[in-house]
């Protein structure tokens, strides 16, 4: 795991082949609860993809890792006597905090670039984002990226990182 916010070190090229690959890759289905916030998002947000709905999604992204992290502390109060278990509770709890964090740094960035630019919703346009540098505060703790562009690929390979982990918990058992 590397220490900084992005989850891999990609390069520009890295980061444009994981954008396609991103977009190749078939959707899940989304269950209701999932269409039903996505809905709402429209109504308050409208229907464009703007970095006001971004924000709004990485603010609640963060909600199942910082439940799960509290749950997991309980838990681990509990099943203090077998250390195995409590030992595979808290690296799930490392592992969860790891991606807490990473939707913290999108967070992050996403504030940013909306003060930036002094905007309240900003169309996302990616042509103009190409040759726009990327100049952020927090960049030498997420990651140092050539253009604005990379930096939503660099999020968007995250999500789908985060997005591959929770599918492959979901086949495990919850702890063996």
């Amino acid at each position: 795991m590397t220490t900084r916010g992005a989850m891999g070190n990609l390069d520009r090229e890295g980061l444009r082949r994981a954008q396609q690959e991103t977009e190749c890759t078939a959707r899940r289905r989304y269950g209701l609860p999932a269409r039903v916030l996505f809905r709402l998002l429209d109504v308050f947000y409208g229907r464009p993809r703007t970095l006001s709905k971004f924000k709004v999604l990485e603010l609640i992204a963060r909600v199942p890792y910082q439940s799960w992290e509290q749950v997991a502390y309980i838990a681990i109060t509990h099943t203090y006597e077998r250390a195995g278990l409590a030992r595979r509770i808290y690296d799930r709890v490392q592992e969860s905090r790891a991606q807490q964090d990473n939707e913290q740094w999108h967070l992050l960035l996403l504030e940013e670039r909306i003060a930036r630019q002094g905007i309240r919703e900003g169309w996302l346009r990616f042509p103009e984002w190409e040759t726009e540098p990327f100049d952020s505060d927090f960049a030498a703790d997420y990651a140092e990226l050539d253009t604005v562009a990379d930096l939503f690929r660099q999020i968007g390979y995250d999500e789908r990182l985060h997005k591959q982990e929770s599918v492959a918990r979901m086949g495990e058992p919850r702890f063996h």
